[in-house]
């Protein structure tokens, strides 16, 4: 809230003819207005297959990109982990990244009916189980996977899963890490031929300084 200093002046009474004059006061200098916050915010990647830079709409998804940044200024997603690669036919799919140390709250869910963001190519979205659960998992779509928006067959409960961004560099990585060696071996969760042989490594997330 931006306080407002009214400065009223008034006509000086005289008690006395002794009396000194009334010092006058300077109004106190008003508080200075907090940056605008921007619109996006970018956030680099670091990852041991080469870096992905994400764009994240603070202002169209602002409780989701807030807690993914939360993990990146504190260092929790610095050693996380792409363990999942879900293949939809030869071209299409996601990568899911998710950290190794325990989470912070869960927060609540923004669909894309609110944030009006949609899981396009490069998308990156949040995992979840039930609408507010979601922590820190997170998807990189590859191509088109508008099926995990609000109203699609993604989400049983139809509420699909919170977009807040997407990849402007990077997307060869993002897709290279998709056709990784998978081990045919594991099958955690029914996720029977999407568990990454190899994990790749986030090296280190940090914000890109805008400008």
């Amino acid at each position: 809230m931006i306080r407002r200093y009214l400065l009223m002046a008034g006509a000086a009474l005289t008690v006395a003819a002794c009396s000194r004059p009334v010092e006058k006061k300077s109004a106190p200098a008003a508080p200075a207005l907090p940056p605008l916050l921007p619109d996006t915010i970018t956030v680099r990647l670091q990852t041991s297959e080469g870096d992905i830079l994400l764009r994240l709409e603070r202002k169209k998804a602002p409780i989701t990109t807030a807690n993914f940044l939360h993990y990146v200024d504190t260092g929790k997603l610095d050693g996380a982990h792409f363990w999942r690669a879900l293949k939809v036919g030869a071209k299409q799919g996601f990568i899911q990244g998710a950290i190794s140390t325990p989470p912070y709250a869960p927060i609540a869910h923004e669909p894309t009916t609110q944030t009006g963001l949609s899981h396009t190519d490069g998308a990156i979205s949040l995992s979840r189980f039930a609408p507010g659960t979601a922590t820190i998992d997170f998807t990189i779509s590859v191509g088109d996977m508008t099926y995990l928006d609000a109203g699609g067959t993604g989400s049983t409960d139809k509420l699909g899963y919170a977009a807040f961004g997407h990849v402007v560099e990077g997307m060869e990585v993002v897709k290279r890490i998709l056709h990784d060696p998978v081990d045919r071996k594991r099958d955690e969760d029914g996720l029977e031929g999407q568990i990454l042989k190899a994990p790749v490594t986030i090296i280190k997330a940090s914000r890109v300084p805008a400008g």
